[in-house]
């Protein structure tokens, strides 16, 4: 009898958290299955032609912007996470050697991990600006004429390597907690053997930091893929809505898949579109599930618990 009670009001616990898993993770999740597999939808009408398997599918693997969107995609999760990742590393074991206003550094590097996205973006396009941007102001320390990074007739590559240091700077806070935390739960015992032993520091950091840490890298290493996967907010917030820097071509848009599902969304009185936008989406959750599970695979062999 008491065992029931107490599940009782263990489910009355939860009933709320599952309201609203239900009401906002769990109903959009099957309705964007459901509206993918709807030929020429309209979101106007509430109506469509009947069921198709892959032709929405089809037409946004056939949309212009899909073969941008992926190589704009791929290259934020492969070249800003693995940065990201050995930057933020580096960084927390600094910052676990420092006693002093340590707490002060830390509260500094947390701040971006608080702060609006698209202020951000807006404050590094002005960094990155040609004219008066502290970037080419550090440039020009070194004799390197400026840049046209993200301003009117930009390059992709310029904006792009823009787009990439404010991902990669962005993405610091929230790694360095995990991993200053992951950092003050290690045995100091470890590291007094070593001392006695005079180990060299970077023999330290390989032998005992980075695998007491492994398990925080896999995760933070797992989160960040995913998180790199869904990149739109960094880009609105330099780019603006265009998705890319001011009267540049198409062609050199930084659209990701984000950003193509948002794009479909935008045309939603077109017929199909709304279909369209959910078969990107559901496109872009078995690309990240399918990475996930491979990276698990991988990490389950080099983890030390």
């Amino acid at each position: 009898m008491l065992e029931k009670q107490s599940n009782l009001k263990a489910w009355l616990y939860l009933l709320p958290a599952m309201a609203l898993l239900l009401v906002f993770t769990f109903y959009p999740l099957f309705n964007a299955f459901y509206l993918a597999f709807l030929r020429n939808y309209s979101y106007l009408n509430r109506t469509a032609e009947g069921y198709t398997l892959f032709g929405n599918f089809i037409d946004v693997v056939q949309d212009v912007n899909f073969k941008t969107a992926m190589k704009n995609t791929s290259i934020i999760v492969f070249v800003s996470v693995p940065i990201s990742v050995m930057v933020a590393l580096f960084i927390s074991v600094a910052l676990n050697s420092i006693k002093k206003l340590q707490g002060m550094f830390q509260t500094i590097f947390f701040l971006p991990y608080v702060t609006n996205a698209i202020a951000i973006g807006m404050a590094f396009a002005f960094i990155f600006h040609q004219d008066y941007g502290l970037f080419n102001m550090f440039l020009g320390i070194f004799g390197i004429d400026p840049v046209n990074w993200v301003g009117l007739g930009a390059s992709w590559s310029t904006a792009m390597f823009a787009l990439l240091v404010y991902t990669v700077w962005g993405g610091l806070a929230f790694k360095i907690m995990v991993f200053l935390a992951g950092l003050q739960n290690i045995d100091k015992q470890y590291y007094d053997a070593a001392r006695v032993d005079s180990t060299p520091k970077w023999r330290v950091f390989s032998r005992i930091t980075v695998p007491l840490l492994s398990p925080m890298i896999a995760y933070i290493t797992i989160t960040s893929f995913i998180g790199a996967f869904k990149a739109y907010r960094t880009i609105i917030g330099m780019f603006g809505p265009t998705l890319r820097p001011p009267g540049t071509l198409s062609k050199d848009s930084l659209i990701t898949i984000v950003g193509l599902v948002y794009d479909s969304l935008s045309q939603a009185d077109a017929v199909g579109k709304i279909s369209q936008a959910a078969a990107a989406s559901i496109i872009l959750f078995l690309i990240t599930l399918s990475f996930t599970g491979v990276q698990m695979m991988i990490s389950k062999k080099r983890i030390h618990y």
